[in-house]
C-alpha cells in the first residue's frame, strides 16, 4: 500500500541531492559512476520485486495466522531491527512530539493500510485483486491533499487521472461483468470497502507525514512508525479476540516462512533500498514503484498461486495504473513533496 503510498521528504528537500557536475569533477568519478549505477539498478530491482511480492506473501502467511496479529508481528519485528540500525546512522535526538506524530502516522499506515490488506486476503480476496485496489493510493493522496486546508487544486492532468482511476475501480467492483455479462463482482464488496478504507488511511498517513514533526532521517522515521503502528495494532488485534485464535503449534511452515520474508525482504531490505533511492534518484522516478508493484503482484499471483486473471481484471488494472501514472508524473507544487508512502507495504 500497500501501499504504503505515501510521504518521506525527498533527498533534495533534506539537502542530500547531488550535483552531477561536482561529481564529474572528482578524479575517480569515472570509476564510481558504473558502481553507483549498479547499486541504483539493484535498489530498484529490490523495491519492485520485494514490495510487489508482499501481497502473495501475505496470502500465504494468513493461511494459519490471524491477519491483524500477523501485521503487528511483522512491523514490530521490523521496527526492532530498524531502530538500532537507524540510531547507528543518525545522532538525531528524538522528542516526545516526534514519537507522538510517528504513532499517528503508524496507526494510519500500519493499523489502517497494512491491516486492511491482511484482513481482506484472509477473507479469500486474491492477492492480485488486493494489489490492484491498493494501487489507487496515489489517487486518494491527491484527493486528500486537495481537501486539506490551503491544499493545492488538482491540475487538469491530475483531475483526469482521478476520473480515469475511479472508472477503473468502478469496473473492478461492479456487480456485473461487462465482458462475460454475468453477475458478481471481482471482489467481495465488504473486502473492497475495507481495502478502500485502508487505502484512504494509508493516503492520509502519507499526506500527514509531510506536515507532522518527524525525524530528518527516513530510516529513523520508518523505525518509529513501524514500532508504534505495530504495537497499537497488536493491542487492537488482542481486543478483537485474535489472541485466542493464535495457536503457534498450528502455524504452518509456509506461514512462518512468509512472515520471515515479509519482515526481512518486505520491510528491512526493501525499505533500505527505498531510502537509498530517495537520496540518489529523482522522486518521480522512485515513485514508479507505485505502478510497478501491482504488475509484479498480479504476475506472481497468477504464476505461483494460480490466481485467475479475467478480462475485467486486466482492463481495470490497466485503467487504474494508467491513472496512477498520470497523477504521479504530473507537475506538483514544490511543497507537495514526492508523494510517496513512508513505509513499504
Amino acid at each position: 500500500m500497500r501501499e504504503i503510498d505515501s510521504a518521506v521528504t525527498s533527498g533534495q528537500e533534506n539537502g542530500m541531492s547531488k550535483d552531477p557536475r561536482s561529481a564529474a569533477s572528482m578524479p575517480d568519478s569515472g570509476a564510481e559512476r558504473p558502481q553507483s549505477a549498479r547499486k541504483t539498478m539493484l535498489a530498484y530491482a529490490m523495491v519492485y520485486t520485494f514490495w510487489g511480492s508482499t501481497f502473495l506473501a501475505v496470502r500465504y502467511a494468513v493461511e494459519t495466522t490471524p491477519p491483524l496479529l500477523l501485521v503487528a508481528m511483522r512491523q514490530i519485528l521490523a521496527g526492532i531491527a530498524l531502530y538500532p540500525l537507524a540510531r547507528m546512522h543518525s545522532k538525531e535526538k528524538m522528542t516526545p512530539r516526534q514519537w507522538l506524530d510517528g504513532a499517528i502516522i503508524g496507526v494510519l499506515l500500519i493499523a489502517g493500510g497494512n491491516a486492511s490488506i491482511s484482513w481482506a486476503e484472509a477473507k479469500q480476496t486474491p492477492s492480485n485483486v488486493a494489489a490492484v485496489l491498493v494501487a489507487t493510493v496515489p489517487l486518494w493522496m491527491a484527493i486528500l491533499d486537495w481537501l486539506r486546508p490551503k491544499g493545492p487544486r488538482p491540475t487538469l492532468r491530475i483531475a483526469a487521472g482521478l476520473a480515469i482511476g475511479l472508472l477503473g475501480v468502478g469496473l473492478l467492483v461492479s456487480p456485473k461483468d461487462p465482458f462475460l455479462h454475468t453477475a458478481g463482482s471481482a471482489v467481495n464488496p465488504i473486502c473492497a470497502l475495507v481495502l478502500f478504507g485502508g487505502s484512504l488511511a494509508w493516503a492520509a498517513g502519507s499526506v500527514l507525514s509531510r506536515h507532522l514533526e518527524m525525524p530528518k532521517s527516513p530510516l529513523l522515521a520508518a523505525a518509529i512508525i513501524t514500532l508504534t503502528g505495530g504495537v497499537v495494532l497488536c493491542g487492537v488485534a488482542l481486543a478483537l479476540g485474535e489472541g485466542s485464535q493464535l495457536h503457534v503449534q498450528n502455524i504452518s511452515l509456509r506461514s512462518w516462512l512468509s512472515l520471515g520474508y515479509l519482515v526481512v525482504f518486505g520491510s528491512i531490505i526493501g525499505y533500505s533500498a527505498y531510502t537509498y533511492l530517495l537520496v540518489t534518484e529523482p522522486p518521480a522516478r522512485v515513485a514508479t514503484y507505485a505502478y510497478v508493484n501491482p504488475v509484479v503482484a498480479v504476475i506472481m499471483g497468477c504464476a505461483i498461486a494460480g490466481e485467475k486473471l479475467t478480462a475485467r481484471m486486466t482492463v481495470a488494472a490497466a485503467v487504474i495504473l494508467a491513472a496512477v501514472v498520470l497523477v504521479i508524473t504530473a507537475t506538483h507544487p514544490p511543497e507537495e513533496g514526492s508523494g510517496q508512502p513512508v513505509v513499504p507495504d
